[in-house]
């Protein structure tokens, strides 16, 4: 009987090899599997890897296999016969290795850039800023998962999920400003389906038009939690700012001294840098959150601002028990609401909202009406913190400006 071949590689010789002088690499392969081997490469200290070589048509292929620091001789020549396994079926095992690196650098947030830079020079301008926000804001929270991981369940929770916090129309519309970037990523071969096709739609009925009596209001200030969402509750109602446009709030944009939270363009819906002054409660909200060492965002403790928004809401709901349902956003309506009880002139409100004026309008106006947006925040949070005493039983009512 043959004698079976002795291994030229083994667990002593492969520490104990040396690089031929004059030579940066040596690569030993093994003479009982071919295309197995060991390479050496120069350095401090010197790297040694085990690798798997092979043929794949008339181009050659070389897998590195693990360092030897780190992988031992056996599990490496198991690797190797995984390797040459598929390569006798007529697969490419450091192809498959290469798309998955590169499958893995196709996160849905930098394919979100590529697709905005893409399409800036087509969009119209309103159309642009309108696909930033969404695809920018209302589906961060999918931002670090790759494309082939973005499933249609996946998809599906989120636009139910902005549904839920900023209404039917907007989930409608992040949801067709995704579909729209999976259809261009097909077409630029970075994925194969769009897995937005075959979710549902959100059921739209009309615009929402909920806002909160001032009992509701006080109620939902009053159950807000002593925690990053509850100071975020009540700075939208103190405000009038949208839930992420201060979820995702950083230090540089708060001015203590002059009282006001400044928004870059690229942080607002309409693209408008937007200054929002800070009545005394907001303030006394934000001097009194503490500042975390190289970290700028006010909320939050990930890479980002805020995030739990649903699971926030839930817990708050529970809490407020108002008998109508109601979103965040809907507290925004509600300040705008309280604006036009209170007498807050309309062009006022709607400037304090950054809502955009018509285009002729804002053509030929050209103020910010600072101090007045200032009076009418300050009002509305005199206005707001009557019904909140109210609904701790004081008996306080709020005196009627004589102006």
């Amino acid at each position: 009987m043959a004698r079976k071949a002795k291994s030229n590689l083994n667990q002593q010789n492969i520490s104990s090899m040396e690089i031929p002088a004059g030579k940066s690499e040596l690569i030993v392969f093994d003479n009982t599997m071919p295309g197995f081997g060991l390479r050496i490469r120069a350095g401090k200290p010197v790297h040694r890897t085990f690798i798997a070589q092979y043929k794949i048509g008339a181009k050659h292929r070389r897998m590195t296999l693990g360092n030897v620091a780190k992988v031992t001789l056996d599990n490496a020549r198991k690797e190797a016969k995984k390797v040459f396994g598929k390569v006798a079926i007529g697969e490419d095992p450091a192809n498959e290795k290469t798309v998955a690196r590169a499958d893995a650098s196709n996160t849905l947030d930098a394919i979100i850039t590529a697709y905005l830079e893409a399409k800036k020079a087509e969009f119209r301008d309103t159309s642009y800023k309108g696909s930033e926000y969404y695809l920018n804001t209302l589906w961060k929270p999918l931002h670090k998962l790759t494309l082939t991981a973005v499933s249609r369940a996946t998809i599906a929770a989120q636009v139910r999920t902005i549904a839920k916090d900023n209404g039917a129309v907007s989930a409608n519309r992040a949801r067709g400003c995704l579909s729209a970037m999976f259809r261009w990523a097909i077409g630029e071969g970075l994925c194969e389906e769009n897995p937005v096709v075959g979710t549902n739609k959100q059921e739209e009925n009309g615009p929402r038009e909920r806002s909160l009596s001032d009992a509701e209001a006080a109620a939902v200030w009053l159950a807000a939690p002593a925690n990053d969402y509850g100071r975020i509750v009540r700075l939208i109602l103190l405000t009038g700012c949208r839930r992420t446009e201060l979820g995702d709030l950083q230090w540089p944009e708060i001015d203590l001294e002059a009282r006001t939270i400044t928004l870059p363009k690229e942080r607002t819906k309409n693209g408008q840098e937007h200054i929002v002054p800070l009545c005394d409660a907001a303030l006394k909200i934000l001097k009194a959150i503490p500042r975390r060492d190289g970290r700028d965002y006010v909320f939050g403790t990930g890479e980002g601002g805020y995030s739990g928004w649903s699971k926030a809401k839930a817990t708050l709901d529970k809490t407020a028990k108002l008998k109508e349902p109601w979103t965040l956003h809907d507290l925004r309506r509600t300040v705008r609401t309280g604006f036009g009880t209170l007498g807050v002139l309309p062009h006022v409100a709607e400037a304090a909202l950054n809502h955009l004026p018509p285009k002729l309008i804002r053509t030929y106006d050209r103020n910010s009406y600072a101090k007045e947006i200032k009076a009418a925040l300050d009002i509305w949070a005199g206005h707001l913190a009557v019904a909140v005493a109210q609904a701790n039983g004081a008996n306080v009512t709020r005196l009627k400006s004589k102006g």
